[in-house]
């Protein structure tokens, strides 16, 4: 017997027991009347063949009806799309397994099923901790604000020791909530595509020279140099959308500046990498545990929450730097070790 018979082996198999079996039975008893005539013999055979096609005809129709009404049942759940009855009937083969491909196709489906549950538990994961993120860093500046001009209105406003301050304080949270606001505004238009790039050639160094000069007084309040690595004074050509780039350094060695240490150093260093030109942004500040490398780039994540909140900021500037940077089809990485430093790296191609 054969392990996985088609339905056209099966009609065959099936047809050849009919004929094989009618015929013995017929010739048993007409056999021996006959005595082997050639009229008798060619009779059996005539009759063989007629049978065998016959019941290979008859088994095969009830099979494609049986396999078809199947096929439908399946087909209705696992397809999308309506098929014809036409289509259905004209797509069984009898020649072929067709149990074997409709199992293939069924598992093929489980398995794009189950990739879509995992994925769309994954975005609804996602969504709750985005909207809790949200929540959270939103609840911190409206807080204080309501907080302080409650004190205000409640008759502090008529004193000049606190009057000032507490607006001061109340238009920080309100400059955090505005950051916040347009960070989450660039992280829907990068999401959602609607950044449109400005390709162009233009030279790195020069861009990162301006970002120096762009955050110069805020490197000296806290007395870190802003310099370039040996070996990247000279200039480097990339074709990218400048401003979006602009946006990436300032980030980055604001970043450094922020969270580094204090008398420390900013370093940019750009590598030819062929195709490509790899440039790096580097601190010797307190360094990434290792714990938190792989989420640096999440959306609110910080890696000291408290430190992070005090120095002001998003919780959004490094995401979007990712999207930017893959929004130009390039990869950007970390490295850190605690103690040591961070160092940014991404990629751009190379201009001309």
């Amino acid at each position: 017997m054969l392990k996985n018979p088609t339905p056209q082996q099966i009609a065959q198999i099936v047809a050849l027991y009919i004929t094989v079996s009618s015929l013995l039975v017929w010739g048993v008893l007409e056999g021996v009347r006959a005595r082997f005539e050639l009229t008798w013999m060619f009779t059996l055979a005539l009759l063989g063949i007629a049978l065998f096609a016959s019941a290979y005809l008859i088994t095969i129709f009830y099979l494609r009806k049986y396999i078809y009404r199947k096929i439908k049942l399946i087909y209705k759940t696992i397809h999308k799309h309506k098929v014809s009855p036409q289509e259905k009937n004209k797509n069984i083969d009898v020649r072929e397994n067709i149990i074997d491909e409709v199992e293939k196709q069924v598992a093929e489906w489980a398995e794009q099923q189950q990739e879509e549950l995992d994925k769309y538990k994954a975005w609804a994961e996602y969504r709750r901790n985005f909207v809790g993120d949200i929540s959270h860093e939103l609840k911190t500046p409206i807080f204080n604000i309501q907080g302080y001009l409650h004190t205000l209105l409640d008759g502090a406003l008529e004193d000049p020791n606190v009057n000032t301050t507490f607006l001061k304080k109340a238009a920080k949270n309100l400059e955090r909530l505005h950051i916040i606001v347009e960070d989450l505004e660039a992280i829907s238009r990068l999401e959602s595509g609607e950044l449109m790039l400005e390709i162009q050639s233009f030279d790195i160094h020069a861009l990162a020279a301006e970002v120096f000069e762009d955050l110069e007084f805020k490197a000296k309040q806290r007395n870190i140099t802003l310099e370039f690595k040996d070996g990247a004074s000279q200039g480097f050509k990339v074709q990218a959308d400048r401003e979006s780039i602009r946006q990436v350094l300032t980030n980055l060695v604001s970043n450094s500046i922020k969270y580094g240490e204090e008398n420390g150093r900013t370093r940019i260093g750009f590598y030819d990498m062929d195709g490509n030109i790899l440039i790096e942004v580097a601190d010797n500040g307190l360094g990434i545990p290792k714990k938190h490398l792989n989420h640096v780039f999440d959306r609110f994540y910080r890696v000291d929450k408290s430190r992070s909140r005090e120095r002001g900021g998003s919780g959004l500037g490094l995401s979007i730097v990712k999207h930017i940077i893959e929004a130009h089809k390039q990869t950007i990485n970390v490295r850190s070790t605690p103690g040591l430093g961070s160092t940014f790296g991404f990629t751009l191609k190379k201009g001309s």
